[in-house]
């Protein structure tokens, strides 16, 4: 007989499903259509949702139902500000603590990256975009900042995956990341702080790109 999963096992898979773009902001996710896929009853994906909801990656709406996040223009802003300065302090506290077996890990992230950069490959560079951005969160020794940069991090996930639709933005974000484990490898905090904000701020054509992009998203997913 198959275990039940908890609430928590839910609410970490549909996390991930959101992440990674198997539901996209404005998504409706199904009650009944997640108790056949986790085969269980209504009890723990109420609360899975709620916990998700709780989170900000999805919104709870009476008598409409439960969908993933769409931010506004505004509410977009605010939040990769505040993950701007995060990952700017990421970088800061790594280029000064990161030993050199976790800059081996780094660097080699950071190659298959190029790789996967190289081969067009959006999907593998994304998810190891993602890789590339932990190890510079552990890299802090700060356990406390790590969990609230990953946390962010989950948070705008999606919508940074949508700006890799850009033309040429994987190469781009490349070239920022060279950057970064540049100024990382020679300790310099600053320039490292430097490099992983205006890596990560949206501004300027960056954010039309982004916005653009949200829209198309949308129209897709009320098209199904």
């Amino acid at each position: 007989m198959r275990t039940i999963p908890n609430a928590l096992r839910i609410r970490n898979a549909l996390e991930n499903a959101i992440v990674e773009g198997i539901y996209a902001p404005g998504a409706r996710l199904d009650p009944e259509a997640l108790e056949r896929e986790f085969d269980c009853s209504r009890t723990p994906i109420r609360e899975a949702l709620y916990q998700l909801e709780a989170s900000g990656l999805v919104r709870v709406m009476p008598k409409r139902g439960t969908f993933v996040t769409t931010w506004t223009a505004e509410q977009l802003t605010e939040r990769f500000e505040v993950m701007a300065e995060a990952e700017a302090t990421c970088g800061r506290l790594a280029a000064r603590r990161i030993t050199e077996a976790e800059m081996a890990e780094f660097e080699a992230i950071h190659q298959r990256c190029r790789e996967l950069a190289e081969a067009g490959d959006t999907e593998g560079y994304y998810r190891h975009n993602s890789l590339f951005h932990h190890c510079i969160y552990r890299a802090t020794h700060n356990a406390f900042l790590e969990q609230e940069a990953a946390r962010l991090h989950a948070m705008l996930q999606p919508y940074r995956r949508m700006q890799l639709r850009v033309r040429n933005r994987m190469s781009r974000s490349f070239n920022e990341h060279d950057q970064i484990v540049a100024a990382i490898r020679a300790g310099d905090p600053e320039a490292a702080a430097t490099a992983l904000r205006d890596h990560v701020i949206v501004q300027g054509d960056r954010f039309h790109d982004l916005l653009s992009a949200l829209r198309q998203t949308v129209e897709e997913q009320a098209a199904r």
